[in-house]
């Protein structure tokens, strides 16, 4: 076995840690956007693509995106299972079981990013379903195309950590279920605002400190290349919140929160793809023009009317886009190898071509084969709840539970009470009282 790196070991332990409490980040980031009434369905939409795509990705999926390449598609089932990985070791000096992890994380944010585009109005168990199918079908294969030795990355085009892979994988999808499960009930005359802005923040954040595991890991070892990733993966954040809040100020007279949290969003997603191969400066560049074309398209949902719940298509799929495609524009070939200068930097169109070639390629398969799988679900066991569920209240209606309990007793009759056989005890009858004066002091 090659002799192990402990210092890139090291870095890819707390990398994988760092990219894991991304999807509880994505879950209070999406739950905070949503109606109270919905939260928690939400939420779990985010822990249940954990729980599934974990199982899944030891199965078949490491192997299938990073199995021995078959005809530039997919990986083979050589290591189903993580079979023949115990003892050995990777070219970076870390444990191949270690690199299996990591990529792991990716697999699970990714369809939980999905979630976003169909909060208020999806069913708990058709959405597993539909997230074990797309990751088989979708992101596995993908995967495999741009890092795993597959047709993308032979053919040249450069995706760091996800632009295409995740991003834009996951705004194409998220789009086609949009399209296929329809507006919520009164979209757009309601109004569907945030119930909770500090929640929303509270999971930007989270948001933001993981993708450094996610960027500047990308790199497989505790080396420059995940140096200049954090850095570029930092500025290009700062950026794009200013990009995002510039634009609501001129739009609308106020910058917000919701704003300056889903700029920072933006600029993460943009960065992705790029952080590897730009200087700071480029990075910054990035950043402003994703924080800035992100926000502006947002109003794009209203023009062409789908639903996208909370903005997924936007800001990963528009931001992944962007991010791929400035590749071709800001790259310098110090960092991103070799003929690799991008347009402003003195090289030719060819990288541009390329980027666009991959940019493509994902976002047509991805949609398409997220469309035909949505409507699938949609006409045999139902994708979508009951019209009165949505109104009363997804949570309720899918898991019983409600986030926000107001009632007098506390603790209610459902969830972890019902199911340890606890009645929740009967509040005590107040003391009969006089009659007071509705007049008061002042």
């Amino acid at each position: 076995m090659p002799e192990l790196d402990s210092g890139a070991t090291a870095w890819i332990l707390t990398s994988a840690a760092l990219v894991l409490l991304m999807t509880p980040g994505l879950a209070l980031f999406y739950g905070g956007m949503t109606r109270s009434k919905s939260v928690l369905n939400m939420m779990m939409m985010s822990f249940g693509a954990i729980g599934l795509v974990s199982l899944l990705w030891v199965f078949y999926g490491y192997s299938i995106a990073f199995g021995d390449d078959i005809g530039g598609i997919t990986g083979d089932l050589s290591a189903a299972g993580l079979r023949g990985m115990l003892e050995s070791g990777t070219e970076g000096g870390i444990p191949d079981l270690l690199f299996a992890g990591f990529q792991l994380m990716f697999a699970v944010i990714t369809v939980a990013l999905i979630s976003g585009a169909i909060a208020d109005r999806a069913k708990f168990g058709p959405w597993l379903l539909f997230s074990g199918l797309w990751a088989t079908l979708v992101y596995f294969p993908v995967a495999h195309w741009v890092w795993g030795g597959g047709w993308i990355m032979e053919l040249g085009v450069l995706d760091f950590a996800g632009g295409t892979a995740v991003h834009i994988n996951a705004g194409a999808a998220a789009l086609a279920l949009a399209l296929v499960l329809g507006k919520r009930v009164g979209w757009p005359k309601d109004k569907f605002k945030p119930h909770n802005l500090p929640m929303v923040l509270l999971g930007a954040g989270l948001l933001w400190f993981g993708w450094f595991g996610f960027n500047a890991g990308s790199a497989g070892a505790a080396n420059g290349t995940a140096a200049i990733s954090l850095i570029n993966t930092q500025v290009a954040t700062a950026a794009a919140v200013l990009g995002w809040i510039v634009v609501e100020w001129l739009r609308d007279g106020k910058p917000t929160t919701l704003g300056a949290a889903s700029g920072a969003v933006a600029g993460l997603v943009g960065i992705t793809p790029a952080c590897a191969f730009l200087e700071p400066l480029g990075a910054i560049a990035l950043g402003v023009i994703a924080g800035a074309v992100c926000a502006l398209a947002v109003g794009l949902k209203y023009k062409l009317k789908y639903d996208d719940s909370l903005d997924v298509v936007a800001v990963h799929m528009i931001g992944g886009i962007i991010g791929s495609l400035l590749i071709g524009f800001l790259a310098i070939e110090v960092l991103a190898g070799e003929g690799n200068d991008g347009l402003l930097y003195g090289g030719g169109i060819d990288l541009l071509g390329l980027q666009t070639v991959g940019v493509l390629a994902v976002l047509v398969y991805s949609f398409v084969v997220a469309y035909l799988i949505g409507f699938a679900i949609e006409k045999t066991i139902g994708f979508r709840v009951s019209a009165d569920a949505e109104v009363e209240g997804i949570d309720n209606a899918e898991h019983a539970e409600s986030a926000y309990e107001f009632s007098s007793t506390g603790g209610g009759g459902g969830g972890a009470f019902a199911a340890a056989g606890i009645a929740p005890s009967a509040a005590p009858k107040p003391e009969p009282t006089e009659p007071v004066s509705e007049k008061v002091a002042g």
